[in-house]
């Protein structure tokens, strides 16, 4: 008997989906800050086993969308809610219950297992989770609920185990060596654009997008050319700082991560350009990777 499953993870910015997606997968697939909108992309993370392979699927913040980009990450997320064999729908201790009620209704109505975790238990005490947990349990009443800590690790092997046992009997999807369904170059724009978000204050992260534009992968090395799009000119000089030196600095981060992640050595060259409002611009968006359907 195989089991094989998409696990979807949803829920509103901040509250810890990276964190534990990564847990899940065993590997860092998912970019993690504590700024929110850190993840842009649908990316889905795969354990595999010789009887199962779980599809685990980590998606954008839900929030209200102000320009192209935002809808397209909104897309990513209520694409999750469709086609999950389990649906762990995540929160926090510190956020409202019904900070997304629009999201949340659609939850109540999937039709998938719900589990439903509250993160950061650690930042509370027994007699408020205890009635945290009573509110979750009266609206999502079906679903079973999981107070956690991501990053300390806690109680995320219960939530493994359950999972399991939810994933329906079926052939694996993928080729069981596959870790991820994205390339190589997804990660070298991820990982560029964490040490963007790590490096730069206020609008600057939120503003750029990075684009490979070479990558060779060499027997001794990995040769990358890379592209941070700006959306003005004020940012492009930021981005690239006095005498080059912000660039030159996120540019050593970046390599480094690379270097651990591939397990190999890597030269990396990043240049600014400025795209004018590539967030609301449908063809560069497109171009990018992003769904607006």
């Amino acid at each position: 008997m195989h089991k094989s499953g998409f696990v979807n993870i949803v829920g509103n910015p901040n509250v810890g989906k990276s964190t534990l997606m990564n847990l899940l997968v065993g590997e860092k697939v998912s970019i993690i800050t504590s700024k929110a909108q850190t993840t842009r992309h649908r990316i889905l993370g795969i354990v595999n086993t010789e009887d199962h392979q779980i599809v685990y699927s980590d998606t954008p913040g839900v929030l209200r969308p102000n320009y192209k980009l935002q809808e397209s990450m909104l897309n990513f997320s209520m694409s999750a809610l469709g086609d999950a064999d389990v649906l762990l729908y995540m929160t926090d201790v510190v956020e409202k219950t019904d900070k997304n009620e629009d999201f949340l209704h659609k939850v109540q109505n999937v039709d998938a297992p719900v589990l439903l975790l509250i993160n950061k238990i650690d930042q509370t005490n027994q007699q408020d989770l205890e009635a945290l947990v009573m509110r979750w349990k009266e609206l999502l009443p079906k679903a079973g609920i999981y107070p956690i800590s991501a990053l300390n690790k806690f109680n995320v092997d219960t939530v493994k185990k359950k999972v399991l046992e939810l994933i329906p009997e079926s052939p694996p999807y993928f080729d069981k060596d596959t870790l991820t369904d994205r390339p190589a170059r997804f990660f070298v724009t991820e990982i560029i654009r964490e040490k963007i978000l790590l490096y730069y204050q206020k609008e600057i992260p939120y503003a750029v997008e990075v684009v490979v534009e070479e990558f060779k992968d060499k027997k001794d090395i990995i040769n990358i050319k890379a592209l941070i799009i700006a959306e003005r000119d004020t940012q492009k000089g930021i981005i690239i700082g006095h005498k080059g030196a912000a660039l030159k600095k996120v540019a050593t981060m970046a390599r480094k991560d690379m270097e651990r992640f591939f397990n190999k050595k890597i030269f990396l060259e990043i240049y600014v350009k400025v795209e004018k409002d590539w967030r609301s611009r449908d063809n560069l968006l497109r171009q990018y990777g992003y769904r607006l359907d």
